[in-house]
């Protein structure tokens, strides 16, 4: 934020102020339903717009983003919590507090020890299937406040559904009327207007409706009171075994929370281009926000993609637009929590429900149905695993399953025999260019991936592989290396090993591309020196031009490019 205060006009305020106010018209009422949908009181949700908002606005890097309780977060909290206190008791209310904390030193701890590129591990397709699990999840749990019926907490999501569905006829009408209602006109406004602040319109009408007809006692529950003023400081009761009990759910909530808040902040950051959103202290600032934020009992927090796009289409410049929606809050918070008294349960509902339904992402299914099978079924799986074993354990058998793809697609990478396409330099895998010419005494291959120990011996059966394949046994064999990025101990072993054994067919090893790290383990290992300096080349073509030089000698063709006689800076 304060890079972002060189050259702080008048007219960026303005901006800004009008930004701050847009997302703090959403802000409230979002607030209080994803506090009723984390298990806790309303205030609590409030008391998140406060601190954390200020937090962040001095030391985050996106200028945009804007923080506050999500959907998503809080069905993780009360997933995880609720395990060991019932929602809205004072125990309860106590864990959460202290699980904001938990999660707010964990991403602290990651920051400091630069380990954010941890949450990369949770690829696209994983994240996009937990994602719309999750929001599947969140929609049913909405269920006993849309249909105005006591719903019993079941094992699952779908014995949930199951017997909303078998007691359909104790919904209660006018309950199930004032949500529906109050979804139409939210989705019919957005519709006509993104910006419009549909969600505060329908808390206004329906409050006062309630007041005006006391549907109240009709049956239509409501959230009755909710303290005023601003939050006192307080620090977290905590004990060992509670952190043990809670970590779980703090891994679980920092890893999302993180790939979410840093997903939203880099999206905001391209469309910008005017500056640059660094990772690792955007961690610090989320993690800071939430621990001094615990300590005025604040519901965990992370980045909305709903309020940030506000924020960005109401003009937002700068952190400032934050702090305007902090003090909007603040102000809510003394003198207006009296009016919350009649806010119907079924219209946070209906918020929570227009919030989270485009969380399902058929859209990417599709995506990945057309482009990649494989990520399909991971996304499918990922779905499947968290809707019918819950959250936590989506979770982690996401990051599960992301470790083993990873496993699996380096373990078996690309590697294809290369031809020339006639007329020209270039040589392409022979399986996609048919027409490829290949030469009957080298083999070229091309190895598209690190060579590690997790593929190295993939490596040396794949070239086997090849050389079976041919009715005669070539006389060279180039290794296309322009492709292996990184290669470890294993992987010169594994390149001596094939060296050593092509050797003993007498066959000629030649390696082009090698880029320059690639070249200085090899040099470092010994084997550039084992195997010659004529015998490395830039390219492909420079390889087989020299091999098939009329005296066969290349350290005298004048074509042959060898790495040690260019003098261009390393690759």
């Amino acid at each position: 934020m304060l890079e972002s205060f060189k050259g702080y006009r008048k007219s960026t305020f303005k901006s800004d102020l009008i930004a701050g106010l847009t997302v703090a018209v959403i802000f409230v009422p979002q607030a209080i339903a994803y506090a009723y949908l984390a298990g806790m009181p309303p205030i609590y949700g409030l008391y998140a717009g406060l601190i954390p908002l200020v937090v962040y606005a001095i030391m985050g890097t996106s200028r945009h983003m804007s923080i506050g309780p999500v959907a998503v977060s809080a069905i993780l909290v009360m997933s995880g919590v609720s395990q060991l206190a019932d929602p809205f008791s004072d125990q309860y209310v106590v864990l959460t507090i202290f699980a904001g904390l938990l999660i707010g030193i964990t991403q602290i701890i990651l920051s400091i020890l630069r380990l954010g590129f941890l949450v990369n591990f949770l690829s696209h397709p994983v994240i996009a299937g937990f994602i719309s699990a999750a929001a599947v999840i969140i929609i049913i749990s909405q269920l006993k406040d849309f249909l105005g019926f006591e719903i019993p907490r079941m094992e699952s999501s779908f014995d949930t559904l199951v017997y909303a569905i078998e007691n359909i006829s104790n919904a209660h009408l006018l309950t199930a009327a004032i949500c529906l209602a109050s979804l139409v006109i939210m989705l019919v406004l957005k519709k006509w207007k993104k910006s419009f602040p549909s969600a505060l319109l329908v808390v206004v009408l329906s409050t006062f409706l309630t007041w005006l007809f006391k549907w109240d006692q009709m049956g239509v529950g409501i959230i009755k009171e909710v303290p005023q003023g601003l939050p006192s400081f307080m620090i977290p009761e905590y004990s060992m075994q509670t952190v043990i009990d809670l970590l779980p759910t703090v891994f679980t909530v920092t890893f999302i929370g993180v790939v979410e808040s840093i997903g939203i902040a880099k999206t905001l950051e391209m469309k910008h281009k005017s500056y640059v959103v660094r990772p690792n202290q955007e961690l610090l600032a989320l993690g800071t926000s939430k621990v001094i934020g615990s300590f005025f009992q604040a519901l965990p927090t992370s980045g909305s993609f709903t309020r940030s796009a506000i924020n960005d289409n109401a003009g937002a410049k700068s952190g400032v637009a934050s702090l305007i929606t902090a003090f909007l809050v603040m102000l809510a918070l003394l003198f207006l929590t009296p009016l919350f008294y009649y806010i119907p349960k079924a219209v946070l509902a209906a918020i929570i429900l227009v919030s989270v339904y485009k969380l399902i992402d058929v859209s990417e299914a599709k995506y990945l149905w057309k482009t990649r099978r494989r990520d399909f079924i991971t996304m499918i799986l990922t779905f499947i695993v968290t809707l019918v074993l819950g959250i936590e354990v989506g979770v982690f058998a996401g990051i599960i399953l992301s470790f083993m793809l990873l496993l699996y697609s380096s373990s078996l990478p690309h590697v294809v025999e290369l031809g020339n396409i006639k007329g020209t330099n270039v040589y392409k895998n022979i399986q996609r260019f048919p027409e490829a010419i290949v030469d009957e005494d080298s083999l070229a291959i091309r190895f598209d991936n690190q060579l590690i120990f997790s593929n190295a011996n993939y490596f040396k059966d794949s070239i086997k592989s090849f050389l079976l394949k041919r009715e005669h046994r070539p006389k060279y064999l180039i290794l296309d290396a322009s492709n292996i990025h990184d290669m470890d101990s294993t992987g010169v072993h594994a390149l001596k090993d094939v060296n050593d054994i092509l050797v003993k067919l007498e066959i000629q090893l030649y390696i082009s591309g090698a880029t320059g790290p690639v070249r200085d383990i090899l040099k470092r290992s010994g084997f550039m020196d084992e195997l010659g300096k004529n015998r490395q080349f830039l390219h492909v073509f420079d390889a087989v031009e020299a091999i098939q030089s009329p005296s066969h000698s290349i350290e005298n063709n004048n074509h042959a490019t060898q790495f040690n006689l260019r003098k261009k800076k390393p690759t």
